[in-house]
């Protein structure tokens, strides 16, 4: 969609190399704590499956049913697992597959895709920790994560929005420390020109945050 357009409708112009980088970003964030899950639950692969297919996302793949499908089922995991902690990995799993559909809304909702992974780890670290100390330092180990290019894709959107309990203020902090300074976000935010990608599933397809529990990024 040419700029002017997608100014007019609100939108944000997305190229596939952006999804992927923001994908790849989010896997790493969701890796760090794949171990909290997997001592609680040594059996059940689902988190690592969708962490593993938002890498081969990332890498060059295409989008379809096996990030759906490992999100979803991340989701689940998340929903029977036997601690806090071990449900926040898992959802930050979930997230890591589902930053592969951030939609090209200018919506603060939106934020959601692009650093839900990282928050949703961070909370699992401060749960296991029993410290704020702790998610703040995953915070800051996150955000040196953060490529150019997810700085710049950040930097598109409207600031993380507020609520979401503990888990959306670890989102908003971890906002505050990606996101560039004194830089407008949003579809006006001048760049270069970028080529759209396939038109991700509308919001509709999406189960709303509310569904997932506070904070979390829906599966696509």
């Amino acid at each position: 969609m040419p700029r002017a357009r997608a100014r007019e409708a609100g939108e944000v112009v997305l190229s596939k190399d952006d999804l992927r980088a923001v994908t790849a970003f989010a896997a790493d964030c969701a890796e760090t704590v794949l171990h909290v899950f997997e001592t609680a639950h040594p059996d059940d692969p689902r988190p690592r499956e969708a962490v593993e297919t938002a890498r081969a996302f990332a890498r060059g793949g295409e989008r379809g049913k096996a990030l759906r499908d490992t999100a979803w089922a991340a989701l689940k995991a998340a929903g029977g697992a036997d601690t806090e902690a071990a449900s926040e990995a898992a959802r930050a799993a979930m997230a890591a597959a589902g930053a592969a559909y951030l939609h090209p809304l200018a919506q603060a909702t939106q934020v959601k895709h692009i650093l839900g992974s990282a928050a949703h780890a961070a909370r699992a670290a401060e749960i296991v920790a029993g410290d704020h100390a702790a998610s703040e330092a995953h915070l800051a180990r996150s955000a040196g994560r953060a490529t150019p290019a997810v700085v710049d894709v950040l930097a598109r959107y409207p600031a993380a929005p507020g609520g979401g309990g503990r888990v959306g203020a670890l989102l908003r902090d971890l906002d505050a420390l990606i996101r560039p300074a004194h830089q407008p976000s949003g579809p006006d935010r001048p760049g270069r020109p970028r080529t759209a990608p396939d038109q991700p599933p509308g919001p509709g397809r999406c189960p709303g945050p509310h569904r997932q529990g506070p904070g979390a990024a829906s599966p696509p």
